[in-house]
């Protein structure tokens, strides 16, 4: 029996990088997938249907997680098309990196409306199913820089921390329904967003991680599955770092 299978996954933010590969990694494992994003391209589209040729029930739903509004109405959809939600994975993020001075209102709210806000929607969303169900499993993509900050990021250091405490708060509230609530930390992982970096940026990363390499999306992936599957039973409000060591 595969490790997903009969479980149905929401994950935000699936229209590319890491969003996709856990999207690949659960289809793997036999879960059918609601996947929303704000943006769905013609290759996001290419991509579900080749999940769908795998035996699995794969649908993409254009949705803003930071819209508490929108996210309510497309969790009425998605029930509509599953009937059920096990696992939810918060994985919608942007970045709009710069130094504190220099940083602007607008590029603060962007960030902790897409990162953090988008997390509690989601959440908010699925608890009634959930409760329900008396179980389900909620994953939110924190980063290590949420763990530690990180210079030129204090708004996405600050709404990936957010991320932190919304994870054990959640945990503590709905443990006693069997519903658990993880977070994972990534660390450098080499994605669309880092291949704009330059090499020598990429270099000097590389010197203070352990492993000596940047981690992929399929490292996250299968982080995700594992938290997702009746594997993890016992592990809840827990942030587990997948930063080759970076974070120790």
């Amino acid at each position: 029996m595969k490790l997903l299978e009969g479980k149905t996954a929401i994950i935000t933010g699936a229209g590319r990088g890491i969003g996709q590969a856990i999207a690949k990694k659960f289809a793997e494992e036999g879960a059918n997938l609601a996947l929303t994003d704000l943006f769905i391209s013609e290759d996001a589209e290419k991509f579900a249907e080749e999940l769908n040729k795998t035996g699995i029930k794969v649908k993409y739903y254009k949705s803003d997680a930071s819209n508490f509004e929108d996210c309510h109405t497309t969790i009425e959809n998605i029930l509509k098309d599953f009937d059920r939600i096990d696992i939810l994975v918060n994985n919608a993020g942007i970045t709009r990196d710069t130094l504190l001075m220099r940083m602007t209102e607008d590029m603060w709210d962007a960030v902790i409306n897409v990162n953090l806000k988008s997390a509690f929607n989601m959440t908010k969303a699925v608890l009634k199913t959930m409760m329900k169900q008396r179980i389900g499993s909620i994953v939110n993509m924190s980063s290590v820089v949420g763990v530690s900050g990180n210079a030129g990021q204090a708004n996405y250091s600050a709404s990936k921390a957010g991320m932190i405490g919304l994870t054990k708060s959640t945990a503590k509230e709905l443990g006693a329904r069997n519903i658990r609530c993880n977070a994972i930390a990534p660390g450098f992982i080499e994605t669309e967003m880092t291949a704009k970096l330059s090499e020598e940026v990429k270099t000097q990363w590389k010197k203070v991680i352990p492993l000596r390499r940047g981690g992929t999306p399929e490292d996250v992936a299968n982080v995700t599955a594992f938290l997702g599957s009746d594997l993890s039973a016992y592990v809840s409000g827990q942030v587990i770092n997948v930063c080759g060591g970076m974070n120790t």
